[in-house]
């Protein structure tokens, strides 16, 4: 498999495919996006018991020295314009960028789109039992903290929280599914996937700006603790690592040089009893077509 990684690494173009491929993988991806959704919210929890869970991570995080979220919350529903650029971060990037590298890679980067939509769809699968079994508050329901979000609604296409409750929106969302962050989760697998795809240093190193730049904005706008952003990454991670071995992504440079000379042993052989196959072919095709050569002791009939 990491010959197959390496292969790939060294070609710009995608395979074609088929409809009958698109099709599976679309239904798959859109499939298991329903089931997340409708788990989510079949996961919601009592309040008592997520506001209980928020205030353990709280404590946690005091602990730890990390409690940064009242702080930075605060700063932020101090201007509008703040509100409102991660309001619409928040709101629209992880539809707009997670989708867009999954189908990019399915179309041009065949070999790595395999191990990048196991790890994607298997974080997004197993964040459904920590929404079951460890249902949390984000911050804005609290109390203490500003929804930023929502104050921010009348610059965008979202409701508040108000016309979400008057609409009856709020009891088709599950509000209390916190931990882990898949926003984060989900940014950071893009971020590895960039990171994989580029060649140079620094750019590897810039494009974790998303996945940074994300995490920062889940706590500015009082939706994630820190520690629900920290969960969702290494959920992630931890999926790309079973990932990527599992399909030969992450194969020491050894290695892969080995499978190939492998491949190329095998190959060779085979080219060289095929040209050997079609000399001999001509040879015998020379001997039958060519007429027997003369004898010079014997002479020609004179005329």
């Amino acid at each position: 498999m990491g010959g197959e990684m390496a292969v790939e690494r060294s070609t710009s173009g995608g395979a074609r495919r088929t409809r009958g491929e698109i099709i599976r993988e679309v239904v798959l991806v859109v499939g298991l996006y329903v089931a997340y959704s409708a788990t989510r919210l079949a996961a919601s929890g009592s309040w008592d018991v997520a506001k209980s869970h928020a205030r353990g991570i709280l404590d946690v995080e005091r602990w730890l020295r990390i409690d940064i979220e009242h702080a930075l919350n605060t700063a932020t529903a101090q201007h509008t314009w703040l509100e409102v650029a991660t309001s619409y971060w928040y709101q629209s990037m992880h539809y707009l960028v997670t989708p867009t590298v999954l189908v990019v890679l399915f179309f041009r980067r065949p070999l790595l789109y395999r191990p990048a939509r196991t790890a994607l769809l298997g974080a997004t699968f197993l964040a459904l039992f920590g929404y079951f079994f460890f249902p949390t508050a984000p911050p804005r329901l609290l109390g203490q903290y500003v929804d930023t979000v929502s104050e921010s609604s009348v610059y965008g296409r979202w409701p508040s929280a108000a016309e979400q409750a008057a609409s009856g929106a709020g009891s088709v969302t599950n509000q209390v599914a916190a931990m882990p962050s898949m926003h984060v989760g989900w940014a950071v697998w893009v971020s590895v996937v960039l990171a994989y795809l580029l060649r140079r240093r620094w750019a590897k190193v810039a494009v974790w700006g998303y996945a940074a730049t994300t995490t920062a904005i889940v706590v500015l706008t009082g939706n994630h603790w820190v520690l629900d952003a920290v969960a969702g990454a290494a959920l992630v991670l931890g999926c790309w690592w079973f990932a990527g071995h599992r399909y030969g992504l992450w194969a020491p440079r050894a290695q892969v040089d080995a499978e190939l000379d492998d491949l190329v042993g095998e190959v060779v052989p085979d080219t060289r009893r095929l040209a050997a196959t079609n000399d001999d072919g001509l040879a015998l095709a020379s001997t039958v077509d060519s007429p027997p050569p003369s004898d010079p002791e014997v002479e020609a009939p004179r005329a």
